[in-house]
Protein backbone atom coordinates (compact mmCIF):
# COMPACT_ATOMS: atom_id res chain seq x y z
CA UNK A 1 0.00 0.00 0.00
CA UNK A 2 2.40 2.65 0.53
CA UNK A 3 4.17 2.32 -2.09
CA UNK A 4 1.23 2.19 -4.31
CA UNK A 5 0.50 5.79 -2.26
CA UNK A 6 4.13 6.94 -3.37
CA UNK A 7 3.34 6.04 -7.01
CA UNK A 8 -0.24 7.73 -7.27
CA UNK A 9 1.15 10.81 -5.51
CA UNK A 10 4.49 10.81 -8.11
CA UNK A 11 1.69 10.66 -10.65
CA UNK A 12 -0.53 13.08 -9.49
CA UNK A 13 2.03 15.73 -9.08
CA UNK A 14 3.86 14.81 -12.59
CA UNK A 15 0.53 15.08 -14.48
CA UNK A 16 -0.24 18.59 -12.66
CA UNK A 17 3.33 20.19 -12.36
CA UNK A 18 5.42 18.35 -14.82
CA UNK A 19 8.66 18.85 -12.87
CA UNK A 20 11.84 18.54 -14.07
CA UNK A 21 13.16 16.46 -10.77
CA UNK A 22 10.24 14.67 -8.28
CA UNK A 23 11.20 12.70 -4.89
CA UNK A 24 8.25 11.45 -2.96
CA UNK A 25 9.71 10.24 0.40
CA UNK A 26 7.19 8.16 2.68
CA UNK A 27 8.22 9.14 5.99
CA UNK A 28 5.01 7.21 7.90
CA UNK A 29 7.46 5.10 9.77
CA UNK A 30 8.69 7.99 11.76
CA UNK A 31 5.50 8.94 13.08
CA UNK A 32 3.96 5.78 14.39
CA UNK A 33 1.44 6.34 17.12
CA UNK A 34 0.77 9.93 15.81
CA UNK A 35 -3.26 10.54 15.07
CA UNK A 36 -2.92 10.49 11.59
CA UNK A 37 -0.53 6.90 11.21
CA UNK A 38 -3.36 5.43 13.42
CA UNK A 39 -5.84 6.48 11.22
CA UNK A 40 -4.44 4.75 8.18
CA UNK A 41 -3.22 8.27 6.78
CA UNK A 42 0.53 8.72 5.67
CA UNK A 43 3.30 11.03 6.21
CA UNK A 44 5.08 12.21 3.28
CA UNK A 45 7.99 14.61 2.16
CA UNK A 46 8.18 15.75 -1.44
CA UNK A 47 10.71 17.82 -3.02
CA UNK A 48 9.62 18.59 -6.63
CA UNK A 49 11.35 21.15 -9.14
CA UNK A 50 9.06 22.79 -11.55
CA UNK A 51 8.96 25.57 -14.59
CA UNK A 52 5.11 26.11 -13.15
CA UNK A 53 7.04 27.39 -9.64
CA UNK A 54 8.77 30.48 -11.18
CA UNK A 55 7.35 33.41 -10.03
CA UNK A 56 5.22 31.74 -7.79
CA UNK A 57 5.72 32.87 -3.91
CA UNK A 58 6.27 30.02 -1.47
CA UNK A 59 2.45 30.22 -0.40
CA UNK A 60 1.59 29.68 -4.06
CA UNK A 61 3.74 26.99 -4.68
CA UNK A 62 2.34 25.24 -1.67
CA UNK A 63 -1.07 25.47 -3.18
CA UNK A 64 -0.35 24.07 -6.35
CA UNK A 65 0.97 20.94 -4.99
CA UNK A 66 -2.17 20.64 -2.83
CA UNK A 67 -4.28 21.27 -5.75
CA UNK A 68 -2.28 18.85 -7.67
CA UNK A 69 -3.19 16.05 -4.59
CA UNK A 70 -6.13 16.79 -4.20
CA UNK A 71 -9.04 14.54 -2.58
CA UNK A 72 -5.45 12.36 -1.72
CA UNK A 73 -5.03 14.56 0.86
CA UNK A 74 -8.40 13.15 2.34
CA UNK A 75 -7.90 9.66 1.75
CA UNK A 76 -4.32 8.89 1.70
CA UNK A 77 -1.88 11.95 3.26
CA UNK A 78 -2.18 12.87 6.92
CA UNK A 79 0.92 15.49 6.48
CA UNK A 80 3.03 16.19 3.70
CA UNK A 81 6.55 18.42 3.60
CA UNK A 82 6.97 20.07 0.48
CA UNK A 83 9.74 22.01 -0.87
CA UNK A 84 8.84 23.14 -3.94
CA UNK A 85 11.22 24.91 -6.52
CA UNK A 86 11.55 26.95 -9.57
CA UNK A 87 14.06 25.95 -12.36
CA UNK A 88 16.64 28.58 -11.25
CA UNK A 89 16.25 27.89 -7.50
Amino acid sequence: MTAERVQRIREALITELAPNEIDVIDESHKHIGHAGARSGLGHFAVVIRSARFAGCSLLERHRLVYDALGDMMRTDIHAVSIRALAPDD
